[in-house]
């Protein structure tokens, strides 16, 4: 089976972690984001993946090659501009076999895609959307559906009025036959699947795959330390939550972890932690990241080469690669600091602050 992943994106919203870095590729846990998509679909079966990609695209092909260490096929396609999302469909369809998933590259997700192609198959179905509730479909689009599964309506940001019978919004996991793109503007075409195509096809032979299981966008600093959390707490099927549930919910290097070390934690290799120290729970360190004396970090993820210093607090904040952070800083509350930042003694970052790479802060610059 066949996939297409859109992921053309820039990753405003979660920048600083994207501003040198494409969003398919930012660590998350144990492996780029888009790995957990990989297992996902492997898992079902798929194993030829094409990825539509935009911005810092060879950066993506950089880090993931030609999918074989992932156990997949992997191929490229790169749009000269974006297209929406159904222009990056039609733009990649002399890759596409008769039938193909389709895919939003920004989702965590375990949901059984087995079994909404079961149902595609079983309903003769044209295009089958994966459905997800939610509890507040406001800020989605809700899609209402017959009792054969039938979609008769999509309805962008409902107001509570409009919730009242479905909660049910698109989950971005769609199963496709190639016959669809003939009806489609030419490739090049700026098209939106979700409102140009979708609609069009309404009594038409789409239908809606009521799915369960976990499912999150990880666009923005807050979700991806949610998708952090219920990763390393197993709330999301994943091999790394396997090997925690297997290991006491900690999986440290065997040298150079001193200090309280609270689970559910991930700390990489080459890590330096002072004795005195305090770590977790719901903690990723990467690689190389040294912790000073008195420090204490917790609920948050501090990308490869960090370095703490001496009695500095981090909470609820992630801390990009290379970054330097001096003695007796707070860092919570959302915070973000981009790749190769250098915070002083004594500063004070909180409240969703972000500094972008490269820049230095003083010793006591800011009490935000």
């Amino acid at each position: 089976m066949q996939a297409l992943i859109l992921a053309g994106g820039e990753g405003t919203r979660l920048q600083p972690l994207t501003s040198k870095m494409p969003k398919p590729v930012v660590p998350l846990v144990d492996q780029p984001f888009i790995g957990y998509m990989f297992e996902w679909l492997a898992c079902h079966g798929v194993d030829d993946v094409i990825m539509s990609c935009g911005f810092l695209a060879d950066g993506v092909r950089g880090v993931l090659g030609d999918g074989s260490s992932f156990g997949i096929r992997l191929r490229y396609v790169e749009e000269p501009r974006p297209l929406g999302t159904g222009g990056a469909l039609k733009f990649a369809e002399d890759l596409l076999d008769e039938r193909f998933f389709m895919l939003n590259g920004d989702v965590l997700t375990d949901i059984d895609l087995t079994a909404q192609l079961e149902q595609h198959e079983c309903t003769g179905a044209r295009a089958t959307l994966a459905l997800i509730g939610v509890e507040d479909p406001s800020a989605y689009g809700l899609v209402r559906c017959r009792a054969d599964c039938s979609v008769t309506e999509f309805v962008e940001k409902p107001g509570p009025e409009q919730a009242i019978d479905t909660n049910l919004v698109n989950a971005g996991a769609y199963i496709l036959e190639r016959e669809l793109l003939a009806e489609m503007a030419p490739s090049g075409t700026n098209i939106s699947i979700e409102r140009g195509v979708f609609p069009e096809l309404v009594d038409r032979g789409l239908y809606g795959y009521e799915a369960s299981g976990y499912w999150l966008d990880i666009g923005t600093p807050s979700r991806y330390l949610q998708a952090t959390y219920d990763i390393l707490e197993g709330r999301v099927t994943t091999r790394i939550g396997s090997r925690l549930q297997a290991s006491n919910m900690r999986l440290l290097p065997e040298a150079g972890v001193g200090g309280r070390i609270a689970a559910p934690v991930l700390i990489g290799d080459g890590c330096e932690i002072a004795d005195d120290a305090s770590i977790g729970g719901r903690v990723v360190l990467g690689r190389g990241v040294k912790v000073g004396a008195g420090a204490r970090i917790e609920g948050s993820v501090l990308l490869d080469g960090v370095s703490v210093g001496p009695r500095t607090q981090i909470s609820g904040a992630i801390l990009s690669a290379h970054t330097t952070v001096g003695a007796r800083c707070h860092i919570d509350g959302g915070a973000v600091l981009g790749e190769g930042v250098t915070v002083g003694d004594d500063n004070v970052l909180s409240a969703g602050a972000r500094v972008f790479p490269g820049v230095a802060l003083p010793d006591g610059a800011i009490r935000f």
